[in-house]
């Protein structure tokens, strides 16, 4: 069986690679005589590479070859990803793909067209990178009725507050680090302000509740406004802040959706998940808190899920997997400033004594929280869940021009 790579930066080159190393074995798990790369798609030249004779730059050589069975893409972005793999798919061809941005805003598409053509759109590896995820939500959980998924998705911004809770980095040294070690970009704006952690929750939340869930749905906030006191105060309250990817199913039926960093409990594995690594909470009626960890990037751990569902299209071929889902609309989402969350609140005063006498009118009980080498006018405190539209309003009644931090508490 030949397969086509488009794509062949990190992953694409890991993938390639790990079909060589491993071909036995692989070909073995995929009930096929042989399992073999014949065109990689991409418009650089490699020149040494050990698969240089395999590179082209035509797709149609791909898409017109009736002996290539399987695409892996791995290019990213949504052009000209999207219409490479629905030309695949229209031909019958199955596809594998990384490209979590693909997934998340046209994946009810194409997998309506692999549908239709007997072929089969897997994504694995678009998640979780080398945590297997996507199966275990369709097939070990299926008993269960999915209340919740949440989790660290994105490692960039985990690295950074890493540093920032062990080394007491600041948010722009820690940064940097992270730029300097080849984990985040040179613009990483999608790391820090969410938008990487947004699209993979849409991925997860479309998952667990069956209807599709896009990115514009998802209230989204990044980690550029985390302070080294923020952090401190989350150590002294017990926990760690993280950014936390969160999709609920409410008893309407609807699902509320956030991105934002938050308080999470030392007891909870979440707050524990550290430097690039990733960890996914799934919440279920029958098994309770499930928890998946591991490297969520990387060349060789994302090849490994990518290349696990190459084996699974290999075994299905010529007939489709039973997965996919519902279109969504605006009636499945829910208004996230609806939901009652718990929030840490950090006040800069200029009347301390003032402030913690408005503070039980305000929100009624409170519970301090202290640091050591605070700033005298520095308060910090944490308030029981109050739905989310009303705290701005309740904020700027009494302290609009004292606020310095807002993070929501995780309840996990």
């Amino acid at each position: 069986m030949y397969i086509a790579i488009m794509g062949y930066g990190v992953v694409g080159s890991g993938v390639a690679a790990l079909i060589r190393k491993n071909n036995e074995s692989i070909a073995k798990n995929s009930l096929q005589p042989k399992m073999e790369v014949k065109y990689i798609l991409d418009l650089r030249s490699f020149p040494g590479d050990p698969f240089e004779n395999l590179v082209i730059s035509d797709f149609t050589q791909i898409v017109n070859d009736d002996e290539v069975s399987i695409v892996v893409e791995t290019m990213g972005g949504i052009h000209p990803a999207y219409d490479f793999v629905l030309e695949c798919l229209k031909k019958g061809k199955s596809v594998v793909t990384s490209n979590k941005e693909l997934v998340a805003v046209k994946g009810c598409e194409l997998l309506k067209a692999a549908k239709e053509n007997n072929a089969n759109f897997l994504f694995e590896a678009s998640v979780g990178g080398g945590i297997p995820i996507i199966r275990p939500i369709h097939q070990c959980l299926a008993a269960n009725e999915i209340e919740e998924v949440a989790g660290i998705l994105n490692g960039t911004t985990n690295f950074i507050l890493t540093k920032m809770i062990n080394e007491s980095m600041t948010f722009e040294d820690a940064l940097l680090l992270a730029q300097q070690n080849g984990y985040a970009e040179r613009d990483p704006s999608a790391d820090i302000d969410g938008i990487d952690a947004c699209r993979k929750i849409c991925i997860l939340a479309t998952l667990c509740f069956g209807k599709h869930v896009y990115p514009e749905s998802v209230h989204t906030e990044g980690i550029r406004k985390i302070s080294l006191a923020d952090v401190e105060y989350a150590l002294s309250w017990g926990g760690a802040i993280k950014l936390i990817a969160r999709a609920k199913k409410l008893e309407s039926g609807k699902v509320t959706l956030s991105v934002s960093p938050a308080f999470v409990r030392k007891s909870c594995l979440l707050a524990s998940t550290d430097d690039v690594f990733n960890a996914v909470l799934i919440r279920g009626n029958a098994v309770g808190d499930v928890i998946f960890y591991g490297r969520g990037a990387g060349k060789f751990p994302t090849a490994s899920a990518v290349v696990a569902d190459v084996i699974d299209c290999a075994r299905h071929i010529e007939r489709r997997k039973v997965f996919g889902w519902e279109e969504g609309g605006e009636d499945f989402i829910a208004d996230y400033r609806d939901n009652e969350t718990a929030f840490y609140i950090r006040l800069i005063t200029s009347d301390k004594e003032k402030t913690l006498a408005s503070l039980a009118e305000v929100f009624g009980e409170t519970d301090i929280i202290n640091r050591s080498d605070a700033p005298e006018n520095e308060l910090a405190f944490a308030i029981k869940p109050v739905r989310e539209g009303d705290l701005g309003e309740k904020l700027a009644s009494v302290f609009a021009n004292e606020i310095a931090s807002v993070i929501r508490i995780t309840d996990y």
